[in-house]
């Protein structure tokens, strides 16, 4: 059975056909650089982490709960805090982890200390911090870390885990691809946002949304919203988007008439690419977007809803 350091902070990844999921090189970089990657071509997945110091690369197979807990536990036993990224397999994981080694759980960490981490409540807009008087599990919140890189390349290493024998775990029947009307925001890569403005010209707020949900659906995309839309009763708690709320990290942010509160900007994280439909110039969504689009949102909306051949409650109309 290969030993791991002893005492220290380590990350564990579920890796599927070598890709990382998403907040993998923060939880790395918030375990100090220790690194277990395990699942289907996990080396692959090692070369992609920029915050590593030293990997540990078990193949194990396709993603099973149970038994990865099992295999994983002993392995793991000297180890310190062990951090998984909030991801829906590490969520799924950690808790079997943290029963299989008897530790706590400390779920929706935002950071890691040696004797407990600081924890988000109440969706988002409560911090506590919780202490633990021994090593313990936790997931971690992708998106709010950020990873400085580490110059020397990590040192990777093959990991063998001890088998586990028969465990009562779930059964993979399929694996479906996310859709976007109910993926997790802070998986989505392509969001369009509504803010206040979006229901201040010819359409009520509610049509407008449900347009604007229509329109992403088309494209795609997810809808996202700030904390007006929301506390309006407009879109559901799980699509607002800040401080207070859900942090992304898109490839793609259309803000429809969001103005840029620090509230809402705290919670967008790094998208690649940000277009803001606002109709003003000068308001900080515009002011930070890749493409400032100055027009009246709701009418912006209503044109492209037009021309995808999309209207609020329908799915894509037939050309």
């Amino acid at each position: 059975m290969t030993a791991l350091p002893a005492g220290v902070p380590t990350a564990v990844v579920v890796v599927r056909e070598g890709v990382l999921p998403l907040g993998a090189d923060e939880t790395v970089a918030e375990a100090g650089g220790t690194a277990v990657l395990v699942g289907t071509d996990p080396g692959t997945a090692a070369a992609d982490l920029t915050g590593a110091r030293a990997v540990w690369c078990a193949e194990i197979g396709v993603f099973k709960p149970a038994g990865w807990a099992s295999r994983l536990a002993p392995v793991l036993a000297a180890s310190g805090p062990i951090l998984l990224p909030a991801s829906p397999d590490g969520r799924d994981l950690a808790p079997r982890l943290a029963a299989a080694m008897d530790r706590p759980l400390l779920a929706g960490a935002i950071r890691v200390m040696e004797s407990g981490a600081e924890v988000v409540r109440w969706g988002g807009r409560v911090a506590v911090e919780l202490t633990s008087e021994g090593p313990f599990v936790a997931t971690f919140q992708p998106g709010l870390r950020g990873v400085e890189p580490v110059t020397r390349a990590p040192r990777i290493e093959e990991l063998f885990l001890p088998d586990a024998g028969p465990v009562l775990d779930a059964t993979t029947i399929a694996v479906s691809g996310p859709d976007p009307a109910t993926t997790d925001l802070s998986e989505a890569p392509r969001i369009l946002a509504a803010g206040a403005g979006l229901g201040r010209g010819g359409l009520p707020g509610p049509d407008a949304v449900a347009l604007l949900d229509a329109v992403a659906r088309r494209l795609g995309a997810s809808l996202g919203a700030t904390r007006v839309v929301t506390d309006a009763g407009l879109a559901s708690y799980e699509r607002q988007i800040g401080t207070t709320g859900v942090v992304v990290a898109p490839e793609l942010y259309v803000a429809f008439g969001v103005s840029g509160a620090v509230q809402h900007i705290g919670g967008l994280g790094d998208p690649r690419h940000v277009v803001s439909v606002n109709l003003d110039p000068a308001c900080p969504m515009t002011m930070m977007a890749d493409l400032g689009i100055v027009a009246d949102a709701p009418a912006m909306l209503q044109e492209l809803a037009k021309r995808l051949g999309v209207r609020a409650g329908e799915e894509v109309l037939r050309g």
